[in-house]
């Protein structure tokens, strides 16, 4: 596309033409051949400085790259920006800055004095958020300005990288969930004498299923593969259910209750990812399935997910139900004792199943004990433009709003119905522990007790103040 030769001119450019053009003008009037040279040459020195900075803008390429492309929360990424020339020439005076989110911070800027023909500059910047969310960064922006300050042009480039920052992800122990008693190795025996009896009733065959264990007979009767139900290979899959209710959470910004639950279902993903079950995400609006990039698609998941307008579980629930058998973990806010009832009828005989109930109502008191103008650190991150972003801050005010219009009162009858939601799980075979604000979620983990133990009928044992009933 044609462009005015005026375009780009800076305050001195166009000074320098007016000047030099009343100078040619005078000089040309009066007789005056000196007056004139000068006025041409004034005329003349921005119209070159356009076209020498014109020339030099369309001939740069640019490379960005980011390592690593994705980083929790907190962590620090870095950008290189490979800039080239590809004239024939060497550019000018350039100053290079590069779009970035303004959740991520200011934006980068260089100045770049001279790049020779077929000259390379590389330019380094850190990224890091504390917000979770996919961004764009670029595209790099240039603008190229001639030595004397007369001509400055702009330039963006059309390359845009995408940069994810997933939720915190704490290490969880290994004695909770673990690939040496969900069914592989020495652990299968001691699975199998927990069940009771053999059972012989045959199944389809499934991916990964032992040729050992093919049930012929039945094979020929049905025309495809069956195997005994004894192998008990389905313990090796884990179903993760994360309650994303705006209703079920409390608090706001990365101290909300909603981002406490959706780090602890990202820990759990990549742990039992690490561990080599079979996993599986569930919430009220999606479902993740497992697969050989179960771990990158659960972190790219939850890296913008945002908190749901369901008002009850059932859709999950239904989900859950639908997964078959297995390990179960629930990740859940404030429920009702009828939803804690359909929970519990999710784990079937003899299979796994852990329940992390938050106590969203210490998030709530946490958020009415800071200061008033603390709330300002969380508040402005969360609005901030750029990338997913920008539905999170009406998201986040929305829990925080709810915090502040609940009474005490309300957050009393919060934790008598969690304690009683926990009670009907613990009565159907389930693990429970309840997390408040203040518990880490690495030491919330290891309250529960070893995966073996939990095979085992569970025993009513007295409760105490901050540990788990099982």
């Amino acid at each position: 596309m044609r462009t005015s030769w005026l375009a780009g001119m800076t305050t001195r450019g166009t000074s320098f033409l007016a000047a030099g053009a009343a100078s040619a003008i005078a000089g040309y009037l009066l007789g005056e051949h000196g007056l004139l040279c000068v006025g041409i040459a004034l005329v003349a020195l921005p119209l070159l400085a356009a076209f020498a900075a014109r020339r030099a803008q369309y001939r740069l390429s640019c490379v960005r790259r980011i390592n690593p492309p994705r980083v929790p929360v907190g962590h620090v990424a870095t950008v290189t920006l490979r800039v080239e020339n590809v004239s024939r020439l060497p550019s000018g005076l350039m100053l290079a800055e590069d779009t970035v989110p303004y959740a991520l911070g200011t934006r980068p800027r260089y100045v770049l004095d001279r790049i020779e023909r077929n000259g390379v500059r590389e330019l380094t910047y850190p990224l890091r958020s504390d917000l979770r969310g996919r961004f764009e960064i670029g595209p790099l922006q240039l603008r190229l300005a001639d030595s004397f300050g007369l001509v400055e042009l702009g330039r963006s480039f059309s390359a845009r990288t995408t940069f994810v920052v997933t939720p915190r992800v704490v290490p969880l122990a290994r004695t909770v969930i673990s690939r040496s008693w969900a069914g592989e190795g020495e652990g299968s025996s001691r699975l199998a004498s927990t069940a009771g009896e053999d059972d012989v009733i045959p199944r389809a065959y499934r991916d990964g299923d032992d040729m050992r264990r093919v049930h012929w007979r039945s094979t020929a009767r049905y025309g495809e593969l069956m195997v005994r139900r004894e192998e008990q290979r389905w313990r090796n899959r884990a179903t993760i259910l994360l309650d994303a209710r705006s209703t079920a959470h409390m608090g706001s910004g990365a101290a909300s209750s909603f981002e406490y639950a959706v780090s602890a279902a990202a820990s759990v993903g990549v742990h039992i990812s690490q561990e080599g079950l079979t996993g599986q995400l569930i919430t009220e609006s999606q479902v993740v399935k497992g697969g050989p990039f179960f771990q990158d698609a659960l972190l790219d998941s939850l890296a913008v997910i945002r908190p749901s307008a369901r008002r009850d579980l059932s859709a999950a629930i239904r989900q859950l139900r639908a997964s078959g058998s297995g390990v179960i973990v629930a990740v859940a806010g404030r429920i009702s004792v009828a939803e804690a009832e359909q929970l519990a009828a999710c784990r079937t005989e003899g299979s796994q199943a852990i329940a992390l109930l938050l106590a969203v109502s210490t998030w709530a008191d946490q958020e009415r004990a800071r200061p008033a103008g603390g709330a300002g650190s969380d508040a402005p991150d969360a609005g901030r433009p750029g990338g997913d972003h920008d539905s999170a801050g009406s998201s986040q005010q929305r829990l925080a709003a709810v915090a502040d219009r609940r009474s005490p009162a309300a957050d009393g009858a919060d934790a008598t119905e969690t304690a009683a939601a926990g009670r009907v799980l613990r009565e159907s075979g389930w693990h429970v522990v309840t997390v408040d604000a203040s518990t880490p979620l690495a030491a919330a983990w290891q309250r529960l007790p070893r995966g073996a133990e939990m095979l085992v009928p569970a025993v009513a044992l007295p409760s105490h103040p901050g540990t788990m009933e099982s």
